[in-house]
């Protein structure tokens, strides 16, 4: 079906819209990629606009881990936009839509760090007091629990399950979810919890808040993005939790996991319909997570 929408948008353009064959040919080398990339992902999953989006997503890492540059990228986001325009038109091409201006893809691809460099990132974080221990224990937790950044703030001790391996989060709507982690930041949060007390002994209450600023008292959002850049500077590149939270998803999806496992951990309120194709319990998200977390 979807190799059919592709040659009847290829047809459009030449006879409705009397494009040139050079034209054509460069709206059909940019699409064909996604329209295979799709293909082979319907296989496992039910066409569905509102899981296309972090197809999309999936796909986009896949060509920037292959090399392929930013402006093909915009280049290929141009043409997606045209061929999507042309797919609304018919009913029967309704289920392989994209939102493209939700995600603002025409505007700017959301940026995120590639496997290879979160591997640098957590090489060589320096760990010697509470405080750098807090700054390198806060990015790890961003990019292992995908969390956002004002529900990190939000974290108190009271909200982790030592037993399970989870985490109760306060999301947006005031929503709560339960955010599995692995062996890793458990070991990591073992370690983090006992400076931390140390740390507070001779300072003010903190309210059980996880993490803290040099007085005791909780972090604000704007302190943690600067954490968060000042800590991950030496990679090069400006790093924000925003980032860390597209590449827990991005590379989740890259090595194999569930997307409809990815939108119950992110608590991401647009892919609300996907709830009607499954029920996902915390230990169907812990098992996926174990299983394709990189650094789980």
């Amino acid at each position: 079906m979807l190799d059919k929408s592709l040659k009847d948008y290829l047809n459009y353009l030449s006879h409705k819209r009397r494009l040139s064959p050079g034209t054509i040919e460069t709206y059909r080398r940019a699409l064909r990629g996604w329209v295979d990339f799709l293909d082979e992902e319907y296989r496992k999953t039910p066409p569905e606009p509102k899981l296309n989006a972090l197809l999309l997503r999936k796909y986009l890492a896949q060509r920037r881990a292959a090399s392929v540059s930013v402006r093909t990228l915009a280049g290929f986001i141009s043409a997606l936009s045209g061929f999507q325009g042309f797919l609304a038109q018919n009913k029967s091409y309704q289920p392989y839509l994209c939102k493209l201006s939700k995600l603002k893809y025409t505007e700017k691809i959301p940026d995120f760090l590639s496997q290879k460099e979160t591997d640098e990132l957590f090489g060589f974080l320096a760990i010697d007091n509470y405080l750098a221990w807090r700054d390198y224990f806060m990015v790890s937790f961003f990019y292992l629990t995908g969390i956002r950044r004002a529900e990190l703030t939000g974290l108190k001790i009271s909200d982790l399950d030592f037993r399970r391996n989870t985490v109760v989060v306060l999301g947006k709507g005031n929503k709560t979810r339960v955010v599995p982690y692995g062996t890793a930041l458990h070991n990591d949060l073992t370690y983090y919890l006992k400076i931390r007390e140390d740390f507070i002994s001779s300072r003010k209450q903190n309210r059980g808040y996880l993490f803290l600023n040099y007085q005791g008292e909780p972090l604000t959002v704007r302190s943690v993005d600067r954490i968060v850049k000042k800590y991950c500077s030496r990679l090069g590149k400006r790093v924000t939790p925003h980032m860390l939270r597209h590449s827990f998803a991005t590379h989740m999806l890259e090595n194999g996991a569930d997307i409809l496992a990815i939108k119950e951990m992110l608590g991401h309120a647009s892919l609300a319909t996907t709830q009607k194709y499954t029920h996902i319990t915390a230990e169907q998200l812990k098992a996926v997570y174990n299983k394709t977390h990189p650094r789980a």
